[in-house]
């Protein structure tokens, strides 16, 4: 009898704990094959959109905030009619791993538009123009460094970027065409301008980040040369999840409609 009951209650304990594990699963299934196009978003009156903190997109001045992306979102907060929801993230995998687990609905940063970059995401009209340029420090003395100029010269040096940048397959390609190795070298949860001040107070040699934002922390790091492209200028833009169709239209209809992007 006692061996019965012990038979019958690990029994009931599989089936509560399958059953258990169903409920989760169907439900995490359920939540993230659903569709969230723009219909789903409407219901919801709020649409989900991530950024970066950085000089350029989102940051705080005093007690307001400011940025090109923070003042296209509060124009599309305008013209949807919808809560605008931001966020911060560091990473732009976390960025589209959050994108396609319907976290996020926009991604609001300057991506550029490539071939490999459309395989997984849908980008909107392009938002800017802009290249990614070599960081260095200006040499003080002769110990330093002598300023890379040539872009042969980036063979057996070593760059640091962002995790899962768009840069890389850039410096990818740079390094085949000079026939000599680049050494890449991606930070987890390191931003284009965390990385940028590396450089700035001397902890690594070499970055490669867009030339706005270098251009926007010049001031602050005079000791800094931004001035050796990597990049030709490059179409850049937003991106959503490719199944959101009709939110990547109204996208476009309403940056389109800007006379000019902030």
């Amino acid at each position: 009898m006692a061996y019965k009951k012990r038979t019958c209650a690990i029994i009931m304990s599989i089936l509560i704990g399958l059953s258990v594990a169903y409920l989760v699963c169907h439900r995490f299934f359920y939540s993230s094959s659903a569709p969230r196009d723009w219909p789903e978003i409407a219901a919801d009156s709020a649409l989900n959109i991530v950024t970066e903190y950085n000089l350029v997109d989102y940051y705080v001045s005093g007690d307001s905030i400011a940025g090109m992306q923070y003042e296209l979102c509060k124009y599309i907060e305008k013209r949807s009619g919808l809560k605008v929801n931001i966020f911060l993230e560091n990473s732009l995998k976390t960025c589209i791993q959050k994108l396609e687990n319907k976290t996020y609905d926009v991604i609001a940063l300057n991506i550029p538009v490539t071939n490999e970059g459309k395989k997984t995401l849908a980008f909107t009209v392009p938002i800017a123009h802009n290249k990614q340029v070599l960081i260095q420090r200006k040499p003080i003395d002769s110990k330093d460094r002598p300023l890379i100029r040539n872009q042969i010269e980036l063979g057996r040096k070593t760059i640091f970027v962002p995790k899962n940048s768009p840069c890389i397959l850039r410096l990818r390609n740079l390094s085949e065409e000079i026939a000599e190795p680049i050494y890449i070298k991606e930070l987890d949860d390191y931003t284009q301008e965390q990385i940028l001040y590396m450089v700035a107070y001397r902890q690594i040699d070499y970055a490669v980040v867009d030339k706005k934002i270098a251009l926007k922390n010049k001031t602050l790091f005079p000791g800094i040369d931004i001035n050796t492209d990597i990049s030709f200028t490059q179409l850049q833009a937003w991106a959503v999840r490719k199944d959101s169709p009709l939110l990547l239209d109204s996208l476009n209809r309403w940056i389109s409609a800007l006379p000019s992007l902030p």
